[in-house]
């Protein structure tokens, strides 16, 4: 007889680029409110607070996509059981990257960006984002938004208030070296460094969730994305109309917050990683 899976007691928050792990701070303080250990990791170089990033973007500069899945990886193999990963935009990816390599009991991601072969590149999309694909040198920089493009991409569905003090809160700017990267892993040969293994029937379950009005990754991204997991395993997702990409920021998250943990728990079925995995 199998013994079933602990149910999880820790929930590991993923932000995403143009973000730091401070914009996860309601979710945070919620979750600990349901009686879980909450860890919202930065990535590499990310652990100061969001002014000195902005002051000094060296680390953003310097990050790697690579970088950031092998330090989450560690954190998450360190844990004594497997998590609830929750990843928002590029924390999307990372946790479908950590799902990959058996790490996790299940995964959530919200408003994610897509991982290698999803090729669809919606005009929304490409607006968000062309501060940085605009000059091929900004490969080498890290590329912040100004307020109105923020708004744009991440706020458009806010008032100008709102996203206004949302920027100054958790803005910083994004690496120009990973969002290029990404467009080009689809023109390049062989697996690049957001690629997964769709047929991986091993894969923890995961859920989608897209908010029906983002911009940067607006749900025909997400759809296109679910729909690339053939393994036989659990994928589903989730659409709430009226939601932009900062959606752990928009009224009414506290419902999102409880219904996709609430799925987790119901999902949680991920096999405990083997140390050393790769």
């Amino acid at each position: 007889m199998t013994t079933p899976p602990s149910a999880p007691d820790t929930i590991v928050l993923i932000h995403g680029f143009w973000v730091t792990p401070r914009s996860w701070e309601h979710w945070k303080t919620h979750y600990e409110g349901r009686g879980f250990r909450v860890l919202t990791p930065a990535y590499p170089g990310f652990e100061a607070e969001v002014e000195a990033l902005n002051a000094d973007p060296t680390p953003i500069a310097e990050v790697t996509l690579p970088a950031i899945v092998e330090s989450l990886s560690a954190l998450v193999r360190g844990l004594d059981r497997p998590p609830i990963l929750i990843g928002h935009s590029a924390g999307g990816t990372i946790v479908q990257l950590l799902l990959d390599r058996g790490l996790g009991a299940v995964g959530v991601v919200l408003n994610s960006a897509p991982t290698e072969g999803v090729t669809v590149v919606p005009l929304s999309q490409l607006r968000s984002a062309w501060a940085v694909l605009k000059n091929p040198a900004n490969r080498h920089r890290a590329v912040g938004l100004t307020e109105e493009q923020w708004h744009y991409a991440f706020t458009n569905t806010f008032s100008d208030e709102e996203s206004r003090a949302l920027y100054r809160r958790y803005h910083v700017p994004a690496s120009g070296r990973i969002l290029w990267n990404s467009v080009l892993a689809n023109l390049m040969p062989g697996p690049q460094d957001a690629h997964v293994d769709y047929a991986n029937d091993a894969r923890p379950p995961l859920l989608f969730v897209s908010g029906g009005e983002d911009h940067i990754q607006p749900p025909v991204v997400q759809r296109s994305n679910a729909e690339h997991y053939r393994g036989d395993t659990v994928t589903e997702l989730r659409e709430y109309p009226g939601y932009a990409h900062l959606l752990p920021a928009q009224t009414g998250w506290e419902r999102i917050a409880d219904e996709v943990l609430d799925w987790a728990l119901a999902h949680a079925t991920g096999p405990r990683p083997q140390v050393g995995a790769q």
